[in-house]
Formats: structure tokens, sequence, C-alpha cells
């Protein structure tokens, strides 16, 4: 036989197929678990901790800078109840994926750092950042709320809690004098309209003569003086 025909005839070969194993035969595959690290729980609980515990939370981009610069922005800031916290972007997004604070992850790109306080601060914390060119606000998130940049100055110029109470205490309190005021209203235009009445009476009744109210007439002469 020609070695073509040969190649041909062994590439043409019909081969059966081999009978399956059926699966309880097979022997079974061990789920192998990856456990994490405890380092890294601990770095987890952290991050949940900081997000839990604290009413504002900023994310910046942090660019390199000295470590004087550093310690020098952590004290002031830390004047004002705030912290700075570095947290690697691979424990902060496995954490975040599964909690309210997801919209948050388009914000944790790169390199970046954090600032939580227990308060809402947000205007002593930019005049703050205003000095550091090396911290860049991206975004946060005060009590519950998601806020851009923009959002943040914005909320910065709200006047605080404590003035915003003192105004809504003096409406409050305007709103029951007012409403005094108006129901005494027509009972003092009343009264004085009374009173303006009773005197025109009274001066009607002492220009009348004759009146009961008036000046006693003059006698007429007696008849007897009349033949004298």
């Amino acid at each position: 036989m020609h070695f073509q025909r040969q190649k041909l005839m062994a590439i043409t070969e019909y081969l059966a197929p081999k009978p399956r194993i059926p699966e309880r035969c097979l022997p079974t595959k061990k789920e192998v678990v990856e456990e994490d690290d405890g380092y890294v729980r601990l770095l987890r609980r952290q991050v949940v901790e900081a997000f839990r515990d604290n009413r504002m939370i900023v994310v910046c981009q942090y660019n390199p800078m000295s470590n004087e610069d550093v310690l020098l922005t952590r004290h002031y800031l830390r004047k004002h109840n705030i912290e700075v916290k570095f947290f690697l972007n691979e424990i902060v997004r496995p954490v975040l994926s599964q909690s309210k604070y997801k919209n948050l992850l388009p914000l944790f790109v790169g390199r970046n750092i954090v600032l939580v306080s227990p308060e809402a601060k947000a205007k002593e914390m930019l005049r703050v950042l205003k000095g550091v060119p090396q911290i860049n606000l991206l975004g946060a998130c005060i009590d519950d709320t998601i806020l851009s940049k923009k959002g943040v100055e914005d909320f910065a110029k709200l006047p605080s809690l404590e003035a915003s109470q003192g105004q809504t205490v003096g409406a409050l309190a305007l709103l029951p004098s007012q409403t005094c005021s108006l129901l005494q209203r027509g009972s003092v235009r009343l009264a004085a309209l009374l009173d303006e009445y009773i005197r025109q009476l009274q001066a009607g009744a002492e220009a009348t003569p004759g009146s009961p109210g008036g000046s006693p007439a003059k006698p007429e002469p007696s008849q007897s003086s009349e033949a004298h």
C-alpha cells in the first residue's frame, strides 16, 4: 500500500468513544476553602468600625508628601476631632461592596486616604485641606448621604445645628405672640370704637339745651314782678 494511502487510512480510522464513567464512581473532589489571614480580617474590621462609628466619612486622593507634612496635617485635623485613616483598596473594596456604602467604590482608585469624624465638621476640614494641595477631596458620606466635592462645599456653607435650632425656636416663639396679638386686635378695636361712641354721645348731650344731661334752662320772670 502506498505510504500516502496508509496515512489517509490511519487518519480516517473510526475510533469508538470510551464509555462514560458514572459520577458516583469518580473520586470526590475536595473543595479548598481559602481562609483570610488574621491580619486581613483585623484590617477589614477596622474599616467596618470606621464607617459605622462616624457621621462624616471623606474620601481623598493622596499624593506623596513628606512625613513632617503628614504629621502636621494630622495634628490640625485632630484639633477638630477628625482622624486620618490609611486603608488599602484591597481591604476597603470587599467591605464596601457588601455594605450600604457601595456607591463610594468608584472613589477608591489609586492611592486614597479616608478622613472620619463623629461630627459633621465639613467647614473645618475644608479649611485645613485648603493648605494641603497634596490631598484632594473626591467625595464624602455625611449622615448617610453621599455627597460630591461640590456637595461637601455647599454643606459646609450651611449654618451650624445650634444656630438652626435657635432660629427655629425663635420662629416658633414668635408665632404664639403674633396669634395672641391678632386675637386681641378685634376686641381692642371694638373697645376703642365704643369709647369714641360714648364720648360723641356725651358731647352731643351737653350741646343740646333742656336735655337731661345739658345745662338747666333760665327761669322766666314772674307776673308779680311785671305788675310792679
